[in-house]
């Protein structure tokens, strides 16, 4: 019987000290963990089950890489919180899947939190036709990030974060330097060490998860860390500035039949009321925190 090539063996005993190692040998040879070669050989030959196992087994990394992160993470969160607060609004810009993790985040804030529209907005090179099919060369203009944030009127009230696994897209390093110009507060998300994004941030958050399963696919694990951090982070925000209470989301919309069955429950727990005047009083009220007060300030 022919043998099984290598399927990930070496995969199953990296841990989170050969993380560390690994970070300190790139630095020293100036490499970038994003571009740097698989641990993984002959892909092409494994077996379906060899290459779940070791995609699955470098994707164990990625929790590790972001928990390491998290007082970075922590520092971003306070501002951020702090600039909504104040009148303030929050940018993601990046390009590719970087770009479009950022415009998911941003997309999902109104309807899970009640925010208005815009006041967390994604930006990608190349515009929101990006979103769906790459745009050639978006990314290498240095100077579109910075017009696509002024059409917004961007100010100083503002905060950007950049989002790069590489930490060197010059769409996203060009945006932060006039952000910097300008005096408009920045963060980052990147995957690698010492990167030209991380220069020109305030806030820099880097995760590095070490190589990708197919050398150079950032969509896969720097993809991965990428998006937890965005759930923290808007998530947190959210809850400072008081978009949830108790554990509940009070203020999202009520967009579909789902939404609402979901807040009647709500509103019936809160209350004491069945299920029939709680529907009533939410769909009256419009969210679920506006019904629980108005329960809790009449005589329902």
């Amino acid at each position: 019987m022919k043998k099984e090539p290598n399927s990930g063996k070496l995969g199953l005993f990296i841990c989170i000290n050969e993380l560390v190692i690994l970070s300190i040998y790139l630095i020293l040879f100036n490499m970038r963990t994003t571009e740097s070669e698989s641990l993984y050989q002959d892909l092409d030959q494994m077996s379906t089950r060899a290459l779940l196992d070791s995609i699955n087994q470098e994707d164990r990394k990625v929790p590790l890489a972001v928990a390491a992160a998290i007082p970075a993470i922590e520092k971003v969160v306070h501002v951020i919180a702090d600039r909504l607060l104040a009148g303030g609004r929050l940018f993601y810009i990046g390009a590719g899947t970087s770009g479009r993790l950022g415009v998911v985040d941003a997309s999902e804030c109104p309807p899970t939190y009640g925010v208005p529209q815009g006041l967390v907005l994604g930006l990608i090179a190349g515009g929101d036709g990006a979103i769906r099919q790459a745009v050639e060369f978006a990314e290498d203009d240095t100077e579109q990030g910075w017009k696509d944030l002024q059409a917004h009127d961007i100010s100083t009230k503002d905060f950007v974060i950049g989002i790069a696994a590489s930490g060197s897209t010059p769409y996203v390093v060009g945006a932060l330097a006039k952000c910097r110009e300008h005096h408009i507060g920045t963060g980052c998300i990147v995957c690698n060490d010492g990167s030209a994004i991380a220069a020109h941030s305030d806030y820099p958050i880097e995760v590095v998860v070490g190589p990708e399963f197919v050398t150079g696919s950032t969509r896969m694990k720097a993809g991965t860390a990428q998006k937890l951090v965005l759930n923290m982070i808007s998530t947190s925000v959210m809850i400072k500035i008081g978009r949830v209470q108790g554990n509940r989301m009070v203020n999202m919309q009520l967009s579909n039949d789902k939404l609402i069955e979901r807040g009647t429950q709500m509103v019936a727990t809160a209350t004491g009321l069945d299920e029939k005047r709680s529907k009533k009083l939410l769909l009256e009220a419009g969210s679920v925190k506006a019904a629980i007060d108005e329960y809790n300030n009449s005589d329902w």
